[in-house]
C-alpha cells in the first residue's frame, strides 16, 4: 500500500472530531475522502461496497440504526446512497448527549430535495469540503509563503520557486491534483481526468437524482464551462456558446446536477461590509473542481495549451484559486473575487470573519506584474476611502520569472510553488 500523503484537511477533521458528534467530508469523487477518513476511523461501513450483493447498503436501507453501530469514530462512506443514514446519525448524536467524535461521513454527491434528510444536522454535524490535491500536498510547493502569515500581517522573506517556463505550468494544469495520478506520467494523469469526465457525462450526472440526462449535452456543457473557466460568463453566455442546442432552463438544471456531484466549484463575489455604498457585480466566477477536468473537457493537449496563452492563463488562475481555497479553509477564511461597476476586477479576495482580507492577482509570468500591482493598489485605495480596513497583504501569484519577495510598495510576489497554509 502506498504511503499516506498528508492532506491540509487532516487538521480540520481532527479539530472537528473533538467538537462535533459527526463530521461530514464532501467533495468530488477520487479526491481522497475515504482514504483520509480511514485514518481517523475506528470502524467503517461503505455503502458503495458491492460485497454480498451490496449487503452494507441493504442493511442501511432496512435498519439505518443498526448500520451505524460500531467502534467510534464510525465511518459511513458515501452516506448519500441511503439518505436515511443521516437522520440515524443525527438521532444517535443526540442520544449520546452530544459526545464528540462519534461519526465520520463521506459524500461525493448531495441528495436532491425529495431525498434530503429530515434534519439539517445543525449543531451535530460539521461539514468540511475536500478538494483534489494542492501543490503543497503533492510536494511541489515549498509552502514558504504562508497564507496564514499573510493574514496575520507577518513578514514574508525571499523564497525561490522551482518552476521554469511555460512547459512546466502546462504540465501542472494537465496533471491536476488527483491522488491516483501521483507517480504516473503526465499522459496517464490526463487519462485519469478524461475518464472522470466520461463518467460524469455517461452516469454520474444522471445518477445523482435519477433523471436521465443526454451525455452529449452534458459534455457540451462541460466544454462550455471549460472554455469559460475563471470568467464571469453567465447562463446566457453558456447558452450562446452551446449554439442554442440546450434551453436556458435545461442548462440551469444540468448546472445544479453538476454542483451536487461537486464538479462545479464557483468562486462567489466578495461583499465587504462597506460603510458607504459601492456598486459591486454579483456574478460568480466559473470554476471546475480541478483544472485538469477543463483540459480533458476541451480535448486539449500540452502542445495546444502551450501555444494558447489566453486559455493557459485562465487555467493557471483556476489552479491557483483551487490551492488558495484549500489554504484559506485551514485558516478559517473564504475566497471570493472582486468586480465593481467601475470595471475594477481583482482575481481573488481572501477574507476572514474579523474583517481582515488579502487581495490577490494571478499572472502567468513576471511581465504582467506591473498591471496586477496597479489593480491591487487601486482596490486598496477604494476600500480605505470607503471606510474599510486596509488589506493585511497584497499578493501577486505568478507561474515563474522571479523569486518570492516584497516590492517597495508592499506587494508580495510569490511563485505558485512557494504558496502554503
Amino acid at each position: 500500500m502506498a504511503e499516506y500523503m498528508d492532506r491540509c484537511i487532516d487538521r480540520l477533521v481532527e479539530r472537528d472530531l473533538g467538537i462535533f458528534g459527526a463530521v461530514l467530508i464532501q467533495g468530488p469523487k477520487w479526491c481522497g475522502k475515504t482514504t483520509t477518513s480511514q485514518r481517523f476511523a475506528a470502524s467503517s461501513l461503505s455503502l458503495s461496497n458491492p460485497a454480498g450483493g451490496f449487503a452494507a447498503l441493504q442493511l442501511a436501507r432496512l435498519d439505518p440504526a443498526q448500520a451505524i453501530v460500531g467502534p467510534t469514530p464510525r465511518l459511513i462512506d458515501e452516506w448519500q446512497e441511503e439518505p436515511k443514514i443521516w437522520d440515524a446519525v443525527r438521532f444517535e448524536c443526540d442520544r449520546r448527549m452530544g459526545e464528540p467524535g462519534q461519526f465520520l461521513l463521506t459524500g461525493s454527491a448531495t441528495p436532491n430535495d425529495a431525498n434530503r434528510p429530515m434534519h439539517s444536522g445543525v449543531g451535530r454535524v460539521s461539514r468540511l469540503r475536500m478538494d483534489t490535491m494542492t501543490l503543497l500536498e503533492l510536494g511541489i510547493s515549498s509552502g514558504s509563503v504562508s497564507l496564514g502569515a499573510l493574514l496575520a500581517e507577518k513578514p514574508t522573506g525571499v523564497a525561490l520557486g522551482s518552476i521554469e517556463g511555460i512547459p512546466a505550468i502546462v504540465d501542472l494544469v494537465c496533471r491536476g491534483g488527483w491522488p491516483q495520478a501521483v507517480g504516473k506520467s503526465t499522459a496517464d494523469a490526463m487519462r485519469i481526468s478524461s475518464a472522470y469526465v466520461d463518467g460524469v457525462c455517461e452516469s454520474d450526472v444522471s445518477k445523482v437524482d435519477g433523471v436521465r440526462r443526454d451525455p452529449v449535452k452534458v459534455r457540451s456543457l462541460l466544454s462550455s464551462l471549460s472554455r469559460n473557466e475563471s470568467t464571469l460568463a453567465g447562463t446566457k453566455a453558456l447558452e450562446r456558446d452551446m449554439g442554442g442546442e440546450v434551453s436556458r432552463n435545461s442548462i440551469l438544471r444540468y448546472l445544479d446536477a453538476l454542483c451536487r456531484i461537486n464538479i462545479i466549484d464557483n468562486i462567489p463575489a466578495w461583499h465587504p461590509a462597506l460603510r458607504s455604498p459601492v456598486k459591486l457585480r454579483q456574478s460568480a466566477k466559473r470554476h471546475l473542481a480541478d483544472p485538469s477536468l477543463a483540459v480533458a473537457a476541451l480535448g486539449a493537449s500540452p502542445d495546444s495549451l502551450a501555444s494558447d496563452p489566453k486559455t493557459l492563463g485562465l487555467l493557471f488562475e483556476s489552479l491557483v484559486l483551487h490551492d488558495l481555497k484549500v489554504y484559506a479553509t485551514v485558516n478559517d477564511a473564504l475566497v471570493s473575487h472582486y468586480h465593481d461597476t467601475d470595471d475594477l476586477e481583482v482575481d481573488a479576495v481572501i477574507h476572514k470573519r474579523d474583517g481582515s482580507w488579502i487581495a490577490v492577482e494571478v499572472k502567468l509570468g513576471s511581465p504582467q506584474v506591473p498591471e496586477a500591482s496597479e489593480n491591487l493598489n487601486r482596490l486598496e485605495r477604494k476600500m480605505v476611502d470607503r471606510g474599510e480596513k486596509a488589506p493585511t497583504a497584497k499578493l501577486i501569484v505568478i507561474g515563474y520569472g522571479m523569486p518570492a519577495h516584497v516590492t517597495s510598495d508592499g506587494i508580495v510576489i510569490a511563485p505558485v510553488d512557494t504558496l502554503g497554509v
